[in-house]
C-alpha cells in the first residue's frame, strides 16, 4: 500500500484574511507553484487510485490542481477526517473505508500530516512545508511496517 501525504500549497496569510479560515484560498503564486509541482508529479508517474482532500478551500484547490495534472480531474473526494486535527486513527478509518485501494493521495494540513507520518515511521521529526509530498509504504492496512520511502520538498517539485 502506498500512501502519499501532500500539504496544501501556498495560501494567503491568516492575519490578512477576513473570512473564516476554512475558506482561505491558495494565492495566485500558490496556484502557479502547485501547477508546476503537479506537472512534476505527473512526469514522475505518480498514479494514486484515489485523491482524498480536507474540505478546507486551500486543500481542495491543491487536490484539484494535482488531479488535473494526473488526469484524474473530477475524481477528488472530500473527507472531513483530513480537516485540521487529522491523526493516525483517522488514517486507519480512511484505510478501512478504502479497503480495495492500494494507493492513496491525502491532501491536508500541518502539523497533522508531519505528525502522522512521524508516528507511522517510528517517531522521527519531520516537517512538510507547503506543497511538500511524502510517500509512506506499508505491507498492509495495520500499518505496522510503515516505512518512509521519500519526502520531497516543494522546492524540488516546483522545478
Amino acid at each position: 500500500m502506498e500512501i502519499y501525504f501532500l500539504r496544501h500549497g501556498l495560501a494567503g496569510s491568516r492575519a490578512e484574511w477576513d473570512g473564516p479560515d476554512s475558506e482561505r484560498p491558495l494565492t495566485d503564486q500558490g496556484k502557479r507553484r502547485m501547477r508546476r509541482e503537479a506537472a512534476t508529479l505527473a512526469n514522475l508517474g505518480l498514479c494514486p487510485q484515489v485523491i482524498l482532500t480536507s474540505p478546507l478551500v486551500r486543500a481542495e484547490q491543491t487536490a484539484e490542481i494535482v488531479a488535473e495534472a494526473l488526469k484524474m480531474a473530477g475524481r477528488t473526494v472530500r473527507d472531513e477526517r483530513l480537516s485540521p486535527g487529522f491523526q493516525v486513527d483517522d488514517l486507519r478509518g480512511i484505510l478501512a473505508d478504502t479497503a480495495d485501494v492500494g494507493s492513496l493521495l491525502l491532501v491536508g494540513h500541518e502539523p497533522d500530516l508531519s505528525e502522522a507520518v512521524s508516528v507511522l515511521v517510528g517517531g522521527c521529526r519531520l516537517v512538510l512545508k507547503k506543497g511538500a509530498l511524502a510517500r509512506v509504504d506499508a505491507g498492509d492496512r495495520s500499518l505496522a511496517d510503515a516505512e518512509l520511502v521519500w519526502l520531497l520538498p516543494p522546492s524540488l517539485l516546483a522545478l
